[in-house]
């Protein structure tokens, strides 16, 4: 992995922390994750806002997160009025967002929000990026099905060997990035669950630092999975060919520079 090429000036720069969090028929668990991660962070004294992102439920999740709102200033509800998706969710709230580092989270508390606090702190290590793995020491999974065990598994074999990166859990969308690298990965191009392999993948190829943490994850106990196995095919592979060409082909001319900034 890459060492934080930041002066000891600049190490704790960092003022906001915006937590991302795209939900589409989350009625059952969407309060409780708020909740949860809110005081998680007020107890650890993390200065934070909370974007939710509404994609399109047919549910409950808006009327809950108005109601919820009311309770928790740091609380920011939007809604993705439309085209759907994942991925499209994420670049809404990313628009968003007016924090200087943000992490992206799933609604279904399967990110163990005691992470997000560890995320934090790496952040203000200097670090531009950190990624977490469910498998590496001290990581782990709780009840994860074994057919998407298998395919996460070999996705991320397949991403690794493209890369060889070194992470073992690319697909994972739960990461932290400082807002200049959103900035300089810019444009997001992938419109739904492949976005999670983009944004890590952009940053390690044009040049940001990271480090990777061990986290945990445990499957949902409400509602109904969004991502589909048949996710894992096309989608993925497109854009990890439109990465793999600009790391070989593009001549650096996305890299970041000695600013933090594009060439």
């Amino acid at each position: 992995m890459n060492l934080p090429a930041k002066t000891k000036e600049s190490m704790n720069d960092l003022k906001l922390l915006s937590i991302i969090i795209p939900a589409r028929d989350e009625e059952g668990c969407i309060a409780s994750t708020v909740e949860h991660l809110h005081l998680e962070l007020e107890l650890r004294g993390v200065p934070h806002e909370i974007v939710v992102v509404d994609d399109g439920s047919t549910d409950r999740t808006w009327n809950i997160l108005q109601a919820e709102g009311e309770k928790l200033p740091e609380l920011k509800p939007i809604k993705n009025e439309g085209p759907h998706g994942f991925g499209r969710a994420i670049v809404k709230g990313l628009d968003a967002m007016t924090g200087d580092a943000v992490v992206i989270m799933m609604a279904d508390e399967s990110d163990d929000c005691r992470d997000v606090v560890r995320y934090w702190e790496k952040l203000n290590k200097g670090y531009d990026c950190v990624f977490g793995s469910r498998f590496m020491k001290g990581g782990g999974t709780i009840d994860y099905p074994p057919i998407k065990l298998f395919m996460n598994r070999m996705a991320n074999a397949f991403v690794r060997f493209m890369f060889r990166h070194g992470l073992n859990d690319t697909t994972n969308a739960f990461k932290a990035y400082r807002k200049a690298v959103i900035d300089g990965i810019r444009p997001i191009l992938s419109p739904h669950f492949n976005i999670t392999v983009e944004l890590p993948l952009k940053a390690i190829v044009r040049g940001y630092s990271f480090t990777v943490i061990p986290i945990t994850w445990r499957n949902r106990r409400h509602g109904v999975a969004k991502l589909k196995i048949k996710e894992m095919g096309s989608r993925y592979l497109f854009i990890c060919l439109y990465v793999w060409l600009e790391k070989y082909f593009s001549r650096g001319d996305y890299l970041k520079n000695e600013e933090g900034k594009r060439q």
